[in-house]
C-alpha cells in the first residue's frame, strides 16, 4: 500500500499535506527509533528512504509515504543507496558484522591482529575498532583476552596437566602465562584447578549505623563489602561467592579493617586506600573503573557512566553492572541515579543509598 501525499490542505493555504502529516516531523528529525514503521519516497530523485536517513530534506511537496518497502518499490521507487531501506536496519547489520568477528576471534590459535580482524570484516582498522567497541562495550584486544582466559579456565578443569591446558588455550609461553594468571584466574593455576580450595579469604562482621557490613580480603586485597540487617546473610553470600575458598572468620588482625570500613560508611567521602581485588567480566571492570570517578558529593546518571565508557547505548548493561559490584562503598555504584535524579534500585537498600549520598552531600 503506498500514498504520495504532494497536494495542497484545501484547509490550509501554507503548508502541505506532509507537512501536516505527524510522519513528516520524523523525517526532519532523522528519528531512527522511526526505522521500519514506514518509509518515505522522493519524487523527483525517484529513491525510497527510511526516516533516518541522512540525506539533506527534500521539498514535502514531493515527498510520499510507504506503509513498508515491498510498496514503495511497488510504487516505482528504488532504495536509496545511503540509508539502504531495503536491507535490515544499520544496527542489526553491525551487530551481524561484530558477531563474524567474534567467531573468527573465538576460532583463531593465537589472538588475531586488529588488522587481521578488520580486514576480514571490510572495514578500516580505525572504523573497525570503533565499531565493535559499541557493539560489545570491549575493544577487540579485550574481548581476545577475556574469551582466552575462558579457555584457559575450561582447559584446568579437563586438561590432564596445567602447561597442556595453557598451551591449548593459545598460549606460546608458559611464562607469558603465569605473568597474567592473577588477572586471568584471581588465583594461581594449581589453585584454579583444584576448584579454589587452596584461596584464603579471611572476613569478619561489624556494625555500623546502616547496619551489619561484612569485610572480605584475599591475598590481593578487598574482595568484599556486603551490607545488610542480618549478619547471617552476609556470611551466606560470601560462602556462594567463593564456595570452594578457605574462608577465615574472628582474625583478631582483622579488626582494623573493619574499623576502617565501617569509617567509611560514616564518611564515604574519605575513599577507601587499600588494595582491592576487583572481580567481574572486561564490561564490568570498565563501569566499576567509572563509578570511582565519579566525585564524592556529586552523583551521576547510567547514561552518564556508559557515554563515559564509550557506549552510551549501554545503559541497561551500565546498570547490571552496578548491581553485580560487590565492593559497597569502595565502588561507589550508590552515587548512580536515575536521569531525572531520583534514586534507582540499589542492592543495599534504595534507604542505604539516599543516606550515602546524604552523607557525602553533607562532608
Amino acid at each position: 500500500m503506498s500514498t504520495v501525499l504532494a497536494f495542497r490542505d484545501p484547509m490550509s493555504q501554507t503548508k502541505t499535506r506532509t507537512e501536516l502529516d505527524p510522519r513528516w516531523p520524523k523525517v526532519l528529525a532523522r528519528d531512527a527509533s522511526a526505522d521500519g514503521s514506514f518509509f518515505y519516497s522522493v519524487a523527483t530523485t525517484g529513491v525510497y528512504c527510511r526516516p533516518s536517513c541522512a540525506a539533506r530534506p527534500a521539498n514535502p511537496k514531493n515527498v510520499g509515504f510507504h506503509l513498508t518497502a515491498v510498496a514503495a518499490e511497488e510504487a516505482g521507487f528504488r532504495p536509496c543507496k545511503r540509508c539502504k531501506p531495503n536491507l535490515p536496519p544499520k544496527a542489526e547489520r553491525d551487530a551481524a558484522l561484530i558477531a563474524g568477528a567474534c567467531r573468527m576471534i573465538e576460532a583463531a590459535e593465537e589472538p588475531p591482529t586488529l588488522d587481521a580482524v578488520a580486514r576480514a570484516a571490510g572495514l578500516s582498522p580505525h572504523h573497525f575498532h570503533r565499531l565493535f567497541k559499541a557493539v560489545t562495550g570491549v575493544t577487540p584486544r579485550d574481548y581476545a583476552a577475556a574469551h582466552r582466559a575462558a579457555r584457559v579456565r575450561q582447559g584446568l578443569e579437563t586438561a590432564a596437566t596445567v602447561t597442556e591446558a595453557i598451551y591449548d588455550a593459545g598460549f606460546n609461553s608458559a611464562g607469558r602465562f603465569y605473568d597474567q594468571s592473577d588477572a586471568l584466574l584471581g588465583m594461581t593455576p594449581r589453585d584454579y584447578r583444584a576448584g579454589g580450595r587452596g584461596a584464603e579469604i579471611r572476613f569478619a562482621v561489624g556494625q555500623s549505623s546502616l547496619g551489619a557490613i561484612l569485610v572480605a580480603r584475599s591475598d590481593k586485597g578487598v574482595c568484599a563489602i556486603l551490607m545488610d540487617d542480618d549478619p547471617a546473610v552476609l556470611v551466606r553470600d560470601l560462602q556462594d561467592r567463593f564456595p570452594k575458598a578457605n574462608l577465615i572468620g574472628d582474625d583478631a588482625g582483622f579488626d582494623a579493617l573493619v574499623a576502617r570500613v565501617v569509617g567509611l560508611v560514616e564518611r564515604p567521602d574519605q575513599g577507601l586506600d587499600l588494595p582491592l581485588d576487583v572481580r567481574g567480566t572486561a564490561f564490568q571492570q570498565r563501569v566499576w573503573q567509572a563509578l570511582r570517578q565519579i566525585p564524592a558529593g556529586t552523583t551521576a546518571t547510567y547514561r552518564d557512566i556508559a557515554a563515559a565508557i564509550g557506549q552510551p547505548k549501554a545503559v541497561r548493561a551500565v546498570a547490571g553492572a552496578c548491581a553485580a559490584n560487590a565492593l559497597a562503598i569502595a565502588i561507589p555504584c550508590h552515587r548512580v541515579v536515575r536521569n531525572d535524579g531520583s534514586l534507582s534500585g540499589y542492592r543495599w537498600g534504595v534507604e542505604r543509598k539516599a543516606a550515602l549520598i546524604q552523607r557525602e552531600a553533607a562532608a
